[in-house]
C-alpha cells in the first residue's frame, strides 16, 4: 500500500480531482510538499490554471504561478498517482434531493485507472454512508480491485469558506478518517504537512460524514432563528440588528445574523442529512422547519420592496428596482444557489422590471443559469428603488448616498438587506430605508 513515505520522496503522486473552490487551494498547498496532479474534465478550467488564473479567487494568480502542479483534463494521467483526492459538487437538484452524480462519476473514473496500492479520499460533501456504500463498490467494480485488499479510502470533509482570506486549509483542523487504522494514519500525516492548526482523528468513516453535514446544519438553524426573530420584530417595528446588539453583550449570546442563506453548503447540507434520515423513517422536523424560514426570506425580501413602492406613492407595475449583487456572498464570484434570484423572481411576479449589477459575478454564468443579464452600474439610473442584496466591498465603498443616488424622483428607497448602513444615517440623508 502507498505511504507517507513514497509520497515524501516523490515516488507516488497524488491527484486532486474536481479544481473548485475546494479542489484547486488543496492541490496548490500539497504541491509544496508532494508530487500533485490536478485533474478536471472542464477543458477551459484547466487552460485557464494553467494560464496562472483563477476565476474563483480562491488561489492567487501569485500562489498559482509558484506551485509545482501539473494540471490535467486526461484522466489516464491519474494512474501514476496511488493517493487520489476527490473533491467534486455535490448540491441537491430541483427537488431538493442529493445530487450525487458527481461524485459517483468521478468514483467510476478514478476506479477505471485505479492501480493497487491506492488510497482514494473523498472531501465531498455527503449524507453518512455513500463513501462506504456507494463510492466503493463502483471503485470496485471499475477497478476490479478488492476492497481493503488491494485498495482503501478515506473521508476528509472539506471546510473551505469562499472568499475568506483567515481562515484557509493551513488555519482549519481537518477531520480524517480511513477504512482502516492504517490508512487513516496516512492520511493524518499527509494533511498534517499542510494543516498546522491541527488534525482530528474520527473514529469511522460515517462519523467524518456525519460531521461535515451537521457543521452548516447547526448555522442553517441558528441563522433561520435569527430570520424568524426578523420577522416577528418587523411586525413589531423594532429594529432587529438594535436588538441583536443589545442582546449581544451577554456573554454566551451566539452572534448570528438574519440574511439570505444560500450558496453551496449552508442551504445545501441539511438536505442530505434529511434526505437519509428520512429514508430510514424519520422525518426531521427542526431541520426542514429551518429550511422553509430560510427558502422564504427572497419572497419576504421582494414584498418589503412591493409594500414600500406603495408607501411611497409608486407604481408598482413597470416600477424598476436596482439589484446589488447577485452571487451567494460577498466578495466572491459564485453564483451557485445563490437566493437573490428568489428577490429578482418574486418582483418579477409583480411586474417589476429588475435591473441586476454585481462587480464580481460573471456575466455568462448569469445569463447561462438564472438568464439574468447584468449591467453596468453606469447604466443603472433613474430606478424606484434599490436592493442592496450582497455587501461586496466596492458597495461598502460607495456609500449609502451613492447607492441611493440611484434612485430618480421624490425620496430614494433602499432596502439593506443585510445591514450595511444604519437607519439614522438614511433618515438623515432622507432616504426611505429598511433592513432585514
Amino acid at each position: 500500500m502507498i505511504s507517507i513515505e513514497s509520497l515524501e520522496s516523490r515516488e507516488d503522486g497524488i491527484a486532486v480531482v474536481g479544481l473548485g473552490y475546494v479542489g484547486l487551494p488543496l492541490a496548490v498547498h500539497l504541491s509544496a510538499y508532494f508530487e500533485v496532479k490536478g485533474f478536471d474534465l472542464n477543458s477551459e478550467r484547466i487552460s485557464e490554471l494553467k494560464s496562472g488564473h483563477d476565476r474563483t479567487l480562491e488561489a492567487g494568480d501569485e500562489d498559482l504561478r509558484k506551485a509545482n502542479i501539473f494540471f490535467t483534463d486526461n484522466p489516464e494521467d491519474l494512474a501514476s498517482c496511488r493517493m487520489v483526492i476527490v473533491a467534486v459538487p455535490t448540491p441537491i437538484d430541483e427537488y431538493r434531493i442529493p445530487d450525487l452524480k458527481s461524485v459517483c462519476s468521478a468514483a467510476s473514473l478514478v476506479g477505471k485507472y485505479m492501480k493497487k496500492g491506492t488510497c482514494v479520499v473523498f472531501e465531498s460533501t455527503v449524507y453518512p454512508g455513500v463513501t462506504e456504500e456507494i463510492c466503493v463498490p463502483i471503485l470496485s467494480k471499475e477497478s476490479g480491485l478488492q476492497f481493503e485488499k488491494d485498495y482503501t479510502v478515506g473521508y476528509s470533509p472539506e471546510r473551505i469558506n469562499p472568499g475568506d482570506k483567515i481562515h484557509t486549509i493551513d488555519k482549519i483542523i481537518k477531520i480524517v478518517s480511513g477504512s482502516d487504522d492504517k490508512t487513516c494514519r496516512l492520511l493524518t500525516a499527509v494533511y498534517g504537512k499542510i494543516v498546522k492548526a491541527g488534525i482530528h482523528e474520527a473514529s469511522s468513516i460515517k462519523v467524518a460524514e456525519a460531521a461535515k453535514v451537521i457543521e452548516n446544519t447547526q448555522r442553517d438553524l441558528n441563522i433561520a432563528l435569527m430570520n424568524e426573530l426578523a420577522l416577528i420584530f418587523d411586525k413589531m417595528k423594532i429594529d432587529t440588528t438594535d436588538v441583536l446588539e443589545a442582546a449581544g453583550t451577554k456573554w454566551n449570546f451566539l452572534p448570528f445574523k438574519p440574511g439570505l442563506v444560500g450558496g453551496h453548503c449552508i442551504g445545501v447540507d441539511p438536505y442530505y442529512l434529511t434526505f437519509k434520515a428520512e429514508a430510514l423513517g424519520y422525518h426531521p422536523e427542526m431541520i426542514l422547519a429551518g429550511r422553509r424560514i430560510n427558502d422564504a426570506m427572497g419572497k419576504y425580501v421582494a414584498e418589503r420592496v412591493v409594500k414600500m413602492l406603495i408607501g411611497s406613492k409608486k407604481q408598482v407595475h413597470k416600477a424598476k428596482v436596482a439589484i446589488l449583487g447577485i452571487t451567494f456572498k460577498e466578495d466572491v464570484p459564485d453564483l451557485r444557489n445563490t437566493k437573490v434570484i428568489d428577490i429578482i423572481r418574486e418582483l418579477s411576479d409583480y411586474g417589476i422590471e429588475t435591473l441586476v449589477h454585481d462587480p464580481f459575478a460573471d456575466s455568462v454564468e448569469a445569463l447561462k443559469y438564472y438568464g439574468i443579464q447584468l449591467r453596468e452600474l453606469e447604466t443603472i439610473t433613474e430606478v424606484d428603488a434599490v436592493v442592496l442584496a450582497v455587501t461586496h466591498s466596492p458597495y461598502k465603498a460607495l456609500g449609502i448616498e451613492e447607492i441611493s443616488g440611484l434612485c430618480g424622483g421624490g425620496e430614494p428607497i433602499l432596502v439593506d438587506v443585510k445591514g450595511l448602513f444604519s437607519p439614522a444615517k438614511a433618515e438623515e440623508k432622507k432616504i426611505t430605508y429598511w433592513r432585514l
